[in-house]
């Protein structure tokens, strides 16, 4: 398992680059703007996370800004932790044998989530390429929210 990210939603992107990046000394490692999703995604490295690793392997701060929302309350700014795993299928499934709900199974053979006793939400990716899909994943239906 690899740590990935840490999420959090920003309502301004000059204000949170300006906080993350002048002031703090973050560096923006890439980003990712999806037009249908109508939201972009600027992931943030610390200096010494991006030094001598590649840019996509660096443990980021990913900020969420989202084109039609730009205030949040009740923590939803916030939003989650994130974990590749070597195979998203038996990981779950390991989770499941412990005890632990799926909330959003990996149907897609990539991505899952999964909530901490406190409440907060982790992201679980498959590495590399997503792994085909198979039952009972891709009929799994989410539970709750995260």
């Amino acid at each position: 398992m690899e740590y990935l990210h840490t999420m959090v939603r920003i309502g301004n992107i000059e204000t949170a680059l300006d906080f993350y990046c002048t002031k703090m000394g973050l560096v923006e490692v890439r980003r990712y703007e999806n037009e249908k999703g109508r939201f972009t995604l600027i992931f943030l490295a610390a200096p010494g996370d991006v030094a001598g690793l590649s840019e996509k392997n660096s443990p980021t701060l990913e900020l969420t800004y989202n084109w039609d929302e730009h205030a949040y309350t009740g923590g939803r700014n916030f939003g989650h932790l994130a974990y590749r795993v070597d195979n998203i299928y038996t990981y779950c499934q390991s989770l499941m044998d412990k005890g632990v709900t799926i909330n959003r199974p990996p149907r897609d053979g990539r991505m899952a989530f999964i909530v901490s006793p406190d409440g907060i939400s982790v992201e679980l990716l498959q590495k590399g390429d997503a792994l085909p899909l198979v039952e009972p994943w891709t009929s799994m239906p989410n539970i709750g929210s995260w």
